[in-house]
Parts: C-alpha cells; structure tokens; sequence
C-alpha cells in the first residue's frame, strides 16, 4: 500500500548489516526525501562524511570563541576591580603610609589585564562557545533538511577578526562597540536574508565571469592548504619572515617569539602603534623544523594521504582521531595541555567530558545606539559585500566541487542554500557572534561520499552533543586539523582543467583568483581581483561591440587559427568578413 513504510529486506546470510540499511533507508520515505539512490550514496556514507566534517570543523568551537573574546564582548571597565598599588598584597590589607588603592580605568583592559576583567573574558568566552554552536546547529540543519546539500555551516574565519580586530578593536579599543557592531550584523543578515529570498543573491552570483567562478574552487583549496600549513590553525610547518613575510617554520614553543607594530618617538620611547596588536608566536628564533607537534602533524598527513591512495573510506577521520588521541596525553612534548596556568586550566575543562554552558551575557547583547555614525555603516556594508561574495562564492564552489553544477551554472537546491546561511547570520547576531557561512571544510566530507542533506544533518547533530561534550571537542588540537585542510586543497585543485590555459582572458583573471584567496586570506578578495581583472581585460572589446550593434564602427572577429589558412593573415585577425569554414578556427568568445 503507498506511504506505508518500506519492509525491512528478508535477512540473507550473505548480505552485510550495513548494506541492508542502507537498502532499508535508501527505500524509506527518509531515503527518497534526501535522494540518496538518486545521488549514488549511501545512508553510512552520509553518516561518516557528516563526521568527517565536523571533525574538521570542530576546531572553529574554540577558535571563533577565541578571536571574538579578544574584542572584549559585553566586558567594560565597570567589571574591572580596584587593586593594591603593590599587587602582591591583597586589597583588603593595602594600608599603610606607601600604599595605595588604585581604581580602575580604561588601562585595566590591557596588559597586565585586570583580574576582574579577565574573569568576565573567561565567561564571555564560554558564552560564545556556545553561540557558536547554536548558530552553526540552525544553520547546518537548515541547509540539510530543506537544500539537502553536504554543507556545514559556522561563523567564517576571517570575518570574526575582522568583526574582533577591526571593528570593534582588541578590547574594544576600535571605532564601534560589541554591542553594536552585532546590530551591524543583524541588519547585514536581514538585507542578506531578503536579498535571498527574492531570488537577486543568484543573479548577482551568476555575475561572476566563468573562469573566475572555476578558478575559485581551486583557489579556496589553496587557502584551505595555506591555513592547514600554519601554526594557528595547522601544523606549523609556515612561520613568518619579516623580509620575505613568509618561510619554513616549525620550531617548537619555546623558541617562537611575538611580534607587534611600534613606534619610537623623539624621545626615544617605543610604544605600540595606534590599533596594532600583538601577535602570537608566529617568528620562529632558531630551531626550524624541530617541533614534535609538526612532525606529528605530518603522521597524521601521511595516514591520511595513504588512505586516500589505497581509497580507503574515512580516510580524514582516521587521521584527527591518531592525532588527537596521541595529543591528549599530559607531560609528552606533544601534549595540548601543557604545564602552564592555561594548560592546567584547559585540562580541567577537558576532564568533565560533560558540560552544559548557558548564554550569560552575550545573547541579545546587540545595540542600535550608534546607527547614526558612519563607522557603524561603514562595517554593515563591509560585512554585506563580504557575506554576499565570500558565501556565494564558497557555495558555489562545494556545489562544484560535488558535481551539482549543471551547465547554466546553478544547482539544486540553492535556494534553500542561501536561505540558510542568511537565516544563520541574523540567529548569530542575536546570539553574539559573527556571520555564519558555509565553510569550505565541508569539502573534507563531500570527499569522504557526502551527497545529501544527511550529511549536514549530521553535522547539525554533532553540533548538539557539542552542547554537552563541549570539553573534549575543544580539546582537538590546530595540528590534527591541519593534515586533513592540506589534503583537502590538494583535491580541490582538480578544477583547474577546466580553465583554457591557452586563453589570456580566460588564463589571467582565473590565476588571479586562484592566487589572491590564500595570499590576501580572503576569497572576497580574490574574487574581487578575478572580477576587477576580467572587466579590465574585456571592457575595450565590450566597447567596440557596442559600437558595432549601433552602427558607428565594423565588427572585428579575432579567430585562432591552427592551420595554415591562406585567408587569414599572419596575426589571425579577419575584418569585416564571416568567420571562415574551417573546422580548425575557433573564434575568441566574450562573456557578457
């Protein structure tokens, strides 16, 4: 009878457990709402890319709560507390001739941090924690159960430093407060949501000229291959250079150093330059090539990548689970809890395993107070233009790199897809984060056989233990992460033969690309480049065009010539003519 479940298939010996569920799911009414036979998958396979996923994903929990606790949250001065002028003594015992009580001031939010302050940075943290994983939850479940594409969605990398250091500025030293740069995003969200919703955001995508929109699939591989090459977020085997900006890293800890912007006034006094910050220990003083977490992040790579040799599935899992169970391990030299007070702290968040975490202070914390002032606009349409070429750019590019695109350029399901990530930025900003997009790590699971919305339901479904297995997924290192974003580059790079290399108006602007997203760490700004480069390239031929459908000049038809045509000239070129019958010329082509 129709709509009746589908019966379990009769038990054979010979038919693994696995393979009669996933005939059971692909049969039921689950199975074919995702289209799972449709799209040659498998419900196991969705599961297991939906890990793989994650797992590279996790690191974004800690990392995005990290970078948007630097811009101070809800923190003020008024959380500073008074202090002895002698900070050993306590405040209740400074008394005497030669010491003082010293209330606090805007210099509590810097180093040495008030402990006061710190305290609430601690708490702030663990709030947006938790805002990160609502907001990639909603966002994630949305994309899968109504696009039923194999996306994860989280705060992007990128906007939240611009969000953090730029915006509002280290501690909110910047031009515009937490408060109401989360208003910026929340009125961003709401025109990205409209913007959406009328269908304008896929005619704005399909703006992009071909070979840029080839070229940035590859070019997100190579700054997914970059990030995974760096110590933040990698292996550490990239360190900085002050006279080649970068080099081979990999010294361990005690041998890096931080850097900062300084100037030195007449008087010879150094101090830090206006809205600089201080880095981490990206400069590497001696000791190249010595840190046991690279080399242990590179068995991790060569796990991996042998598994991607032999084709064997869950190939990334395999990987970030060896090297995060080996980093789990105190007092070894590759320990992610070292013997400091922020290991020992870390550690002891990592050993409740369970923890459940409410939004304190950050949730609703958005202010419309400041919407009169320009550098409230000025980030609003910043993170809009940026969300508008960032995201799209990225979903087209997973749509690519899966096999979605159909020869118009579009996909199905794409828009729920956009739908979904604007609906994630306005749930972000309510919460206190930054914007949410698809992340282009979503690709470590459309290579492990990630097809459908499963996958990002399961992903969305990670995202709720995260809820209460906070501890452990924090605790997964930058260097079992790296491997998996180095590999993945490697994959993504397969799009670049289907850029005519032979055609420099094809050629320049998709190198352009291709080579600005990793070097400028952004893939709205190598968009732009690829973009900007294709108009410079083609505007005058547009022109002459032009001219010639209005009548004020001839048509000029540039031809490729491969044999040895007595009616073509020396240069190729035919004038006020026909494009010659030769089955071995081809006529240059302009997009319009």
């Amino acid at each position: 009878m129709e709509g009746q479940r589908p019966p379990l298939p009769a038990h054979n010996s010979h038919t693994k457990p696995l393979s009669r569920l996933n005939s059971y799911v692909a049969n039921s009414r689950v199975g074919k709402w995702f289209k799972l036979s449709q799209r040659n998958s498998t419900f196991t396979t969705e599961l297991r890319a939906g890990t793989a996923t994650f797992l590279t994903m996790a690191y974004i929990l800690a990392v995005n709560a990290s970078i948007l606790s630097d811009s101070g949250g809800t923190c003020s001065v008024s959380d500073c507390v008074p202090l002895c002028s002698d900070p050993s003594i306590p405040l209740s015992s400074c008394t005497g001739p030669s010491l003082r009580v010293i209330q606090p001031d805007q210099s509590c939010k810097f180093n040495p941090v008030n402990p006061g302050y710190a305290a609430c940075l601690d708490k702030t943290r663990k709030d947006l924690i938790v805002a990160t994983v609502v907001s990639s939850l909603i966002g994630s479940f949305i994309m899968g159960a109504f696009a039923n594409l194999p996306l994860g969605l989280a705060p992007g990398m990128g906007t939240n430093a611009y969000f953090a250091y730029t915006v509002v500025g280290f501690h909110g030293s910047g031009n515009v407060s937490y408060q109401s740069a989360l208003a910026a995003v929340f009125i961003e969200g709401v025109i990205f949501l409209l913007v959406s919703a009328i269908g304008l955001r896929v005619k704005l995508a399909k703006l992009v000229p071909k070979p840029v929109r080839i070229s940035s699939s590859a070019g997100i591989g190579l700054f997914l291959a970059f990030i995974g090459l760096q110590g933040d977020q990698g292996i550490g085997l990239i360190g900085y250079s002050s006279s080649t900006l970068v080099t081979l890293g990999g010294c361990p800890t005690s041998s890096r150093a931080s850097l900062a912007p300084v100037i030195t006034a007449a008087n010879g006094t150094v101090s830090l330059l206006p809205g600089g910050t201080v880095s981490g220990d990206i400069f590497c003083l001696r000791d190249r090539m010595e840190s046991p977490t690279l080399w242990l992040g590179l068995v991790g790579f060569v796990i991996i990548a042998y598994c991607l040799v032999k084709n064997i599935k869950g190939a990334m899992i395999y990987g970030i689970v060896f090297v995060t169970a080996v980093s789990w391990f105190r007092n070894t030299k590759v320990t992610v809890f070292p013997n400091t007070e922020a290991g020992d702290s870390a550690h002891e968040y990592f050993k409740k395993v369970v923890g459940i975490h409410t939004i304190k202070s950050t949730a609703g914390a958005l202010s419309f107070k400041n919407i009169g002032k320009g550098s409230f606009w000025e980030a609003m349409v910043t993170f809009l233009y940026v969300d508008i070429l960032d995201t799209t750019g990225t979903l087209y590019s997973m749509a690519r790199f899966a096999g979605f695109m159909d020869e118009k350029g579009d996909f199905e399901g794409q828009y729920f897809a956009f739908m979904s990530d604007a609906t994630a930025i306005v749930v972000g900003s309510l919460l206190g984060t930054s914007p949410v997009t698809a992340f282009i790590e979503s690709s470590t699971g459309i290579r492990e056989g990630g097809r459908t919305g499963i996958t990002a339901l399961t992903v969305s479904a990670y995202f709720f233990l995260a809820f209460f297995f906070t501890p452990l997924l924090a605790s997964i290192p930058a260097w079992a992460v790296g491997p998996p974003l180095i590999l993945v580059g490697v994959l993504m790079m397969r799009s670049v033969v289907e850029i005519d290399w032979e055609d420099m108006r094809q050629a320049i602007p998709a190198f352009v690309t291709l080579i600005l997203m990793p070097m400028t760490y952004s893939i709205a700004y190598g968009l732009i480049g690829g973009i900007g480069t294709y108009i410079v390239l083609n505007i005058c031929d547009w022109g002459l065009e032009l001219l010639g459908h209005s009548g004020f000049g001839k048509k000029t038809t540039i031809v490729t010539n491969d044999s040895h045509d007595p009616g073509v000239n020396g240069n190729g070129v035919l004038q006020n003519q026909l494009p010659p019958q030769n089955p071995t010329s081809k006529a240059l082509e302009v997009e319009v």
